[in-house]
């Protein structure tokens, strides 16, 4: 085994590990709230519109907290029987809170709801109860939205209306960095106007110096002027260090280093990844696997199978000729065929067909 090998096995195992107590922790939460509905409903009904709004709005961000952790966990577990059971109750858990929604809408006639107390109370943030896009509405229909792009492409070529340049990826910058670059940007021209204005100050003077016939400055003093101008330039680059120094002090600003991609979550990334590529090859082995014992089971038990109903079907038709007195008609093909036979059906039943 490689060194990549062992340690993706190594990662693998760990972050197996993690996920699988993710959805078991999940799992009891699960429990536990639906334990609490059914209570909750075993009671009398509220009357009181806001303490309704309160049991609603409580078990709508608890199962947000569910959701979250099952479609985390659903994501980067790669054993596929799992992913089937967290599927449903991931499934599940998104029509339970399409419903809660839908019941605060109805009592509030409202869109908008407000969880600051109740996020207090469970010691939440609000980013808490973001729902995200589950991944693998991506993941599973990759296929049909390149399908889609690639019919929409002909349309808008057909239609003359394709562009044909390529496009350019640009890359998402941060709100600091952003500003920053309009600064910048914004002091570099107000930097350029003035120093055509001083330019232009300048060509006066030596136009009314030469006019008046006037020496220039000597070489001392020329060194003067210099020195000044480079003194100036470099106290002010040590007080724009000093400011940026006092404002990721206070947290007015980010540090540097937070402006560079973390080793950590590069590292987080290319696992996730890898974890992706681990999910699509154990799907596609259990997919070939159930076809492979389907045909193995087929070929080595069929016959044994096949014989065994063929003795219940003649079994079945011989008892009904000993209560009836005659052999009942085959169903056919519109009926279920030899599927009828084997549903709950007495003989008096069949007589009476």
């Amino acid at each position: 085994m490689s060194k990549r090998a062992g340690w993706l096995v190594e990662i693998c195992q760990a972050c197996g590990n993690t996920y699988n107590k993710i959805w078991a922790d999940a799992q009891r939460s699960l429990n536990g709230l639906l334990e609490k509905e059914i209570e909750e409903k075993s009671q009398k009904p509220l009357k009181d519109r806001f303490m309704v709004f309160q049991m609603l709005a409580t078990f709508y961000i608890k199962y947000v907290q569910i959701f979250r952790n099952l479609e985390s966990a659903y994501d980067q577990i790669v054993h596929p029987q799992k992913r089937l059971i967290i599927r449903q109750m991931l499934d599940g858990v998104m029509g339970r809170i399409l419903e809660l929604k839908n019941e605060m809408v109805e009592l509030e006639l409202s869109e908008f709801h407000y969880f600051d107390d109740i996020l207090q109370d469970l010691k939440l943030a609000p980013e808490n109860i973001d729902i995200p896009i589950p991944g693998y509405f991506i993941k599973e229909r990759l296929k049909v939205l390149k399908e889609r792009e690639r019919i929409l492409a002909q349309i808008l070529f057909d239609a003359g209306m394709y562009d044909d340049e390529p496009k350019l990826f640009i890359k998402p910058m941060p709100l600091e960095e952003a500003v920053r670059v309009i600064q910048i940007a914004e002091r570099a021209r107000q930097g350029r106007l003035r120093a055509t204005f001083m330019k232009q100050i300048y060509l006066e003077e030596k136009r009314e110096k030469q006019s008046h016939g006037k020496k220039g400055l000597d070489l001392e003093t020329a060194a003067v002027h210099i020195q000044k101008v480079w003194r100036g330039h470099a106290q002010w680059k040590k007080v724009v260090k000093q400011r940026e120094d006092e404002m990721t002090f206070l947290g007015m600003i980010p540090p540097p280093h937070f402006q560079r991609p973390s080793a950590t979550l590069l590292r987080a990334q290319k696992v996730a990844n890898l974890r992706s590529e681990i999910q699509e090859k154990h799907e596609s082995d259990y997919q070939n696997a159930l076809v492979s014992i389907k045909e193995r089971v087929k070929e080595i038990e069929g016959p044994d199978i096949k014989e065994s109903l063929q003795d219940q079907i003649r079994q079945w038709f011989i008892e009904c000729r000993h209560i009836t007195g005659k052999f009942p008609d085959y169903p056919d093909e519109e009926e279920g065929g030899s599927a009828a036979i084997f549903s709950a059906k007495t003989p008096e039943e069949v007589e009476l067909v």
